[in-house]
């Protein structure tokens, strides 16, 4: 079975999307189902499909946060030294071919969101990266082609999803 590793943040947001399913949208949407079904005919009754559409939607989202919780390993980025880029690092990048600089936060698969720094560690910089420290040059190949990068800093910030 495949592990989905991830900090406690991002567990914490999965597990709460799985009860915000549970507990508040399906049942809400069942009780819409029953109300459309009362309506008459339900071949014609666009309420009762959209409902049926929406609640099968809801029953694959908690199914995939189910499976997703299911294979979590939680990691402390806190516990691991931040000398070297590793899980929950947060990683000062220069192109040195352009001088464009990045900072981005090694998390898990489920927290990533490039837009907001946060890359996968199993994402093809990210894997380039582990292991490196300030002042390494690599040569990463990307989807994009292959860039130059050196290693501005290596630390430890608290991850925060939500900004």
């Amino acid at each position: 079975m495949d592990k989905e590793p991830m900090t406690i943040v991002g567990y914490n947001k999965i597990t709460g999307e799985l009860e915000y399913y549970k507990k508040k949208e399906r049942p809400e949407t069942v009780i819409a189902l029953e109300e459309a079904r009362q309506l008459g005919d339900l071949k014609e009754n666009a309420e009762y499909h959209a409902a049926k559409d929406k609640l099968g939607l809801i029953d694959i989202q908690i199914a995939e946060l189910g499976s997703i919780i299911s294979k979590a390993i939680i990691i402390d980025p806190t516990t691991l030294p931040h000398d070297k880029v590793s899980f929950g690092s947060r990683v000062e990048i220069v192109n040195t071919d352009t001088d464009e600089e990045f900072i981005y936060t090694i998390v898990g698969g489920v927290e990533s969101n490039a837009n907001k720094g946060l890359i996968s560690f199993n994402s093809p910089l990210a894997k380039q990266l582990l292991g490196k420290e300030e002042g390494d040059e690599i040569v990463a190949k990307l989807p994009g082609g292959t860039k130059n990068f050196e290693v501005l800093g290596v630390s430890y910030k608290e991850i925060n999803l939500d900004d």
